[in-house]
């Protein structure tokens, strides 16, 4: 299964995601793929016309375009996603994309979407945390088991 993780560039989500036989939709294969691209001509700016463009399919003109441009990146990769998991209250190095508002953009199209999802807060001990992992790996393989 595609599974969108929150935030779309955190290695440890998207770790414990493979690891179970699922795909993370994440960031950093798009960013990939566009920095890579010998059209983009000042990498790393790695971003074109066309990004802020289709980005307004999912937020408004008068949004700014630094919203549009996130969103024109990850919202193709909510569209295609069959499962989510959303870590809330995440310190920054955990994984951002750094606006605010595309966070908040990107958790309502998840949620909006009515796929299953996994909302957790990122853990602050070593209990806590042994408690999110076996909690991601426990909706993984229901996941796998529902469409096995």
């Amino acid at each position: 299964m595609k599974i969108a993780i929150f935030p779309p560039n955190s290695l440890i989500l998207a770790d414990l995601v493979e690891r179970k036989g699922h795909e993370p939709l994440v960031i950093m294969k798009e960013i990939q793929k566009k920095v890579t691209d010998p059209e983009i001509d000042s990498p790393p700016l790695n971003i074109t016309e066309k990004e802020p463009i289709k980005g307004l399919k999912y937020a408004a003109i008068e949004v700014p375009s630094g919203v549009r441009g996130r969103m024109a990146i990850f919202g193709p990769l909510i569209d295609e996603s069959n499962a989510a998991i959303i870590m809330e209250e995440a310190p920054f190095g955990f994984g951002c994309i750094g606006c605010a508002r595309a966070n908040e953009l990107s958790m309502y199209f998840l949620r909006k979407k009515g796929i299953p999802t996994l909302e957790l807060k990122y853990p602050t001990s070593r209990e806590e945390t042994i408690e999110v992992v076996n909690q991601i790996n426990t909706f993984l393989d229901e996941l796998e088991e529902k469409n096995g």
